[in-house]
């Protein structure tokens, strides 16, 4: 480990700290300067950096844009005396920079909160000598490729449940498409939703994700399962004007109501759209079918959609979720979108919910619906009933987490 600040009780009591929990060799600098120079005469390089943001000359915002400029990777663990949100700021800067970031902590640094960051270090993989940072290359693929396999079936759906916040009883499901290629493993979903959009295939792909979706839907409603199923809706097909029909005539053939089926679109992809899009989404409503605006928050032109679309359910983006019960900003942000839902009469959905924390502030903020890994990952058709079996103990604790209503 390598600590990098300006103050010696506060270097000292990091150095106390990471003796605590394990760290066998620890290196000390004083100002960012002093560390880039240690970092270039180190045969070995930290496993973790600890780095202060006030600091004299090269201060640590710096220090870490440095660090970016000469290609070192060492992960990092940002302390400041500073407000929440300033190390907030830092961090995203830092994960967009490309670099890894264990944690952003207050100091006077605490064990418990140390601990948890270093837990989250994973060293590189020294059989390969491959770089912790450096991810496996996707295999290429080509547009005949991805057209094929939608043709032949190859593009399967998995399934991520969406939970009542109060009861964490199950209510309905997303439908996430995926790509296993023979020989190749999984491609990354964002990767060939792209290549679909760019190439004219968004419409096979998405029809062919929807028949799967529903006729899975109707199957669980066979065997006694009702739940509403979700599905994303490129903004590509919104100018399609067959659109509605195709989408309806689909969930008629299945023996699903509209009802159940809740159409996603991101809310950054309405902007440039909204002239075209908005009759399709109207007639979809007055069909009866849930709109979603997807990913909220992260668009520039939230309001503005809220009042010009008929949105039925309001999907909170996972940046404003996760850590929320630990960011102020996160916090207020999140319950002023929840609030504003309400009055809209609107159903309010976050998604990556994975932490007991944030679980609890959202129950007490009065979301309706969670959605992430605290629940469950996506998982194929074939592992949902099983699953919900198994969660009975797991609706239990929720249960039991559950706050009054505020």
């Amino acid at each position: 480990m390598l600590i990098v600040d300006d103050s010696d009780v506060q270097r000292e009591h990091a150095v106390a700290l990471g003796r605590e929990h394990g760290v066998a060799l620890i290196h000390q600098a004083a100002s960012g300067s002093e560390a880039l120079a240690l970092l270039e005469r180190l045969d070995l390089p930290p496993d973790v950096l600890v780095v202060d943001l006030e600091m004299p000359g090269i201060d640590g915002v710096e220090l870490i844009q440095q660090l970016h400029q000469r290609r070192i990777h060492v992960p990092l663990l940002v302390a400041s005396g500073r407000e929440g949100a300033l190390i907030h700021s830092v961090e995203i800067m830092a994960r967009k920079l490309g670099l890894t970031v264990l944690a952003g902590l207050q100091k006077p640094l605490r064990a418990g909160p140390f601990q948890a960051a270093l837990q989250r270090f994973k060293p590189p993989e020294q059989a390969t000598g491959a770089p912790a940072a450096t991810a496996a290359p996707t295999p290429a693929f080509t547009r005949d490729d991805l057209a094929s396999a939608i043709a032949v079936g190859a593009i399967d759906v998995h399934y991520q449940p969406k939970v009542d916040m109060r009861t964490g009883i199950v209510r309905g499901m997303e439908a996430l498409a995926r790509w296993h290629r023979p020989g190749s493993g999984f491609v990354r979903p964002d990767l060939f939703v792209a290549l679909a959009e760019q190439e004219g295939l968004i419409h096979e792909l998405t029809m062919a994700v929807m028949a799967r979706a529903l006729a899975q839907a109707a199957q669980w409603g066979r065997r006694g399962l009702r739940l509403s199923m979700a599905i994303n809706l490129s903004q590509r097909l919104l100018d399609r004007p067959s659109l509605v029909d195709e989408i309806a005539a689909m969930v008629r053939r299945h023996g699903l109501k509209s009802e159940q089926v809740v159409l996603e679109i991101t809310e950054g992809t309405l902007a440039s759209r909204a002239s075209t899009a908005l009759g399709v989404l109207a007639r979809l409503r007055l069909k009866g079918f849930g709109l979603s605006i997807d990913d909220y928050g992260t668009g520039f032109s939230s309001m503005q959609q809220l009042a010009r679309i008929p949105f039925t359910e309001l999907k909170i983006d996972r940046s404003f979720v996760h850590g929320s019960h630990q960011r102020t900003n996160l916090r207020v942000i999140l319950e002023s979108a929840l609030d504003m839902a309400r009055r809209l009469d609107m159903v309010t959905v976050a998604e990556g919910v994975e932490m007991m924390e944030d679980w609890r502030l959202l129950q007490q903020a009065g979301c309706a619906i969670g959605q992430g890994f605290l629940i469950a990952k996506p998982m194929p058709a074939s592992d949902m009933l099983p699953w919900i079996k198994r969660h009975q103990p797991r609706l239990q604790e929720l249960r039991q987490n559950a706050l009054p209503n505020p």
